[in-house]
C-alpha cells in the first residue's frame, strides 16, 4: 500500500509543481524558511502517518530521539492547554530543515499556495500565513483584503482555483485511479496520544 501511495504522491507532486510554477511570481518559499512549520495543526490521515513513521524509523537514533522528546514535550503542554493547540511541527530540526522532507505530509506539500476555498457557498481565498509577514502573495494582500486585481500585474491569473484541502487530494484529484484507502484524519500529534514517544 505504502509504495502505491509513493506513486499517489509523485502525481500529487507534479500537480502542485504546476500550481507553484503558476504563482511563481508572488512565491518567495526557499530553503531554511519554516514560518508553514513554526504553527499549526498539521492535519494527517492514517496513510500519512504510516508512510512519516516509515521514515522516521530509517532516520538515525538522535535524530529519531529528537522527535520523540519534541512530541513528549509537545504532548505534556497540549495537555495543560485549552483551545486550538497551534505547534511547531516535531519533525522540524534545529536548522529549521523537514528531518522527513520527502515524506512530509499532503498539508505540508501545499504549504505557500494561496486557493479558493468554499466557505458557506462562497468562494474566499485562503492566504498561506506567511502573506501576513510580507512573504508569499504579500503583493497582492494589504493586510485585511486579497486584491484580486492586482494577481494580473504579476503575471498570475488568480489564486489556484480549487480548494487544496484534505479532501481534495483524496477524493477529487485522480479520483478512482489509485484506490487509496486514507482513513482517519487527525491532527499531527494526535496521532502520538497514548503512545510511548
Amino acid at each position: 500500500m505504502l509504495r502505491l501511495y509513493e506513486k499517489y504522491l509523485e502525481a500529487v507532486d507534479n500537480f502542485l509543481v504546476k500550481c507553484f510554477e503558476s504563482q511563481k511570481p508572488l512565491i518567495k518559499c526557499k530553503p531554511g524558511c519554516s514560518i508553514c512549520c513554526e504553527a499549526g495543526e498539521y492535519p494527517f490521515s492514517r496513510l500519512e502517518m504510516e508512510y512519516l513513521m516509515e521514515g522516521f524509523l530509517a532516520l538515525k537514533i538522535p535524530e529519531q530521539r529528537y522527535v520523540k522528546d519534541n512530541i513528549r514535550n509537545l504532548l505534556l503542554e497540549k495537555a495543560s492547554f485549552n483551545g486550538r493547540f497551534m505547534h511547531k511541527c516535531p519533525f522540524l530540526s534545529s536548522n529549521r530543515q523537514c528531518l522527513l522532507y520527502e515524506r512530509r505530509g499532503i498539508v505540508c506539500r501545499v504549504h505557500g499556495l494561496a486557493y479558493f476555498e468554499d466557505v458557506d457557498g462562497e468562494k474566499l481565498v485562503k492566504l498561506p500565513e506567511c502573506s501576513r509577514l510580507g512573504l508569499n502573495y504579500s503583493e497582492v494582500f494589504d493586510g485585511n483584503d486579497v486584491l484580486l486585481t492586482k494577481f494580473n500585474q504579476f503575471d498570475v491569473k488568480a489564486p489556484i482555483q480549487h480548494s487544496l484541502n484534505l479532501n481534495f487530494f483524496q477524493k477529487e484529484l485522480l479520483k478512482g485511479v489509485y484506490g487509496l484507502e486514507f482513513g482517519e484524519i487527525r491532527p499531527l500529534l494526535d496521532w502520538f496520544i497514548n503512545t510511548k514517544a
